[in-house]
């Protein structure tokens, strides 16, 4: 058993359809949203978890700069 809907029988022209950049810039708002709620699953405080990062880079740039004769190991916190 079917369900009949003859308001959509083939009359795509009285539904208007967005143009072809306003549909880019709202699939790329979309993707915007998905990757920031992705970055912030899992983590408690987000801003907190971008602070300490900007602060390892920020040292991890003063130590390039300050020990570049060293040549030791390097090692990475995570």
């Amino acid at each position: 058993m079917g369900i009949c809907l003859p308001c959509l029988g083939g009359q795509a022209d009285d539904y208007d359809q967005p143009s072809p950049e306003t549909r880019r810039r709202q699939m790329a708002e979309a993707a915007e949203k998905r990757k920031r709620e992705d970055e912030g699953r899992g983590v408690k405080d987000p801003e907190a978890l971008k602070r300490k990062q900007q602060k390892r880079e920020e040292i991890e740039k003063k130590a390039e700069q300050s020990g570049g004769g060293e040549g030791g190991l390097r090692w990475q916190v995570s």
